[in-house]
């Protein structure tokens, strides 16, 4: 199953747990935008509400996504490429990004999905655009397997490479589970202790998004910020809300390493994971 075609709204529910070394959970309302690469300028032309590279009350910039440097869409999308070449694979295809935009000029994405197809159609990998709040940022390119009929819901992993918790240290995996935009859309994701490659590995910390499909319209945004008001902001301030209350609870610090040399990891199928 591929991605549903064209650009969207998805409004849903984030929530996480954690389970080790302490319980902590948490759960919010969220949108985001699933947005063609291919149709921005069309949307730009069509929505009131929405701006592409200027200010609105919605609105999206190429560089706030891939490696940041992005003045305009070709510079984005020849990111995108660039890294599809890296990992072997063909560029040309769909590319299509979930993410939360900017909201009054500000957004911060903790993850973005990239769904990247093959040029004839099917998608062809998922590219995971993590970032932290000390300003850096990983992605980790995961290949699908061709040679396989593609399930409901999609299962990878990798090995973290990039600090983003300082209650999480860096000897651990991250394990997938994706159901791809349809009319419904789910993302979880568990941390677990160990290489990727351990599957008894024990599970420290869940987070999972779902979300249903509704028409990108004004009407549409509006609605989703008279639900979700200053969204982008609650969601910074959240981060640094919960990680006061888990240093209340008495959870251990971890010292940040340096980010990773290479802004980008790849796992193909028949990597060691």
């Amino acid at each position: 199953m591929s991605p549903a075609p064209g650009s969207a709204l998805y409004l849903g529910q984030v929530m996480h747990q954690r389970l080790h070394p302490l319980r902590h959970r948490l759960s919010y309302r969220v949108f985001s935008l699933l947005l063609d690469i291919d149709e921005l300028a069309a949307l730009d032309a069509r929505l009131r509400w929405w701006s592409l590279g200027r200010f609105n009350l919605f609105s999206f910039h190429p560089g706030d996504h891939g490696d940041g440097s992005a003045s305009d869409v070709p510079g984005l999308r020849a990111q995108i490429d660039t890294r599809l070449r890296e990992a072997g694979l063909p560029t040309g295809g769909a590319i299509r990004l979930l993410a939360m935009p900017r909201i009054l000029g500000y957004a911060f994405n903790p993850l973005s999905v990239w769904f990247c197809e093959a040029p004839g159609g099917g998608l062809q990998a998922i590219v995971y655009e993590v970032n932290n709040t000390f300003g850096e940022r990983h992605s980790y390119l995961i290949e699908v397997d061709a040679s396989r009929p593609l399930p409901e819901v999609l299962e990878q992993r990798c090995d973290k490479q990039m600090f983003v918790s300082p209650f999480l240290g860096m000897d651990l995996h991250y394990r997938f589970r994706v159901r791809p935009p349809g009319e419904g859309l789910g993302i979880g994701i568990g941390v677990h202790e160990g290489p990727a490659r351990d599957a008894a590995a024990r599970l420290l910390m869940h987070a999972r998004l779902d979300a249903r499909r509704v028409p990108l319209t004004d009407a549409a945004l509006l609605r989703a910020l008279a639900l979700h008001p200053l969204l982008t902001l609650k969601v910074i301030g959240g981060i640094h809300w919960e990680a006061l209350r888990l240093w209340l609870k008495g959870a251990r610090l971890h010292e940040r390493p340096p980010a990773p040399a290479h802004p980008l990891t790849v796992v193909r199928p028949g990597d060691p994971t």
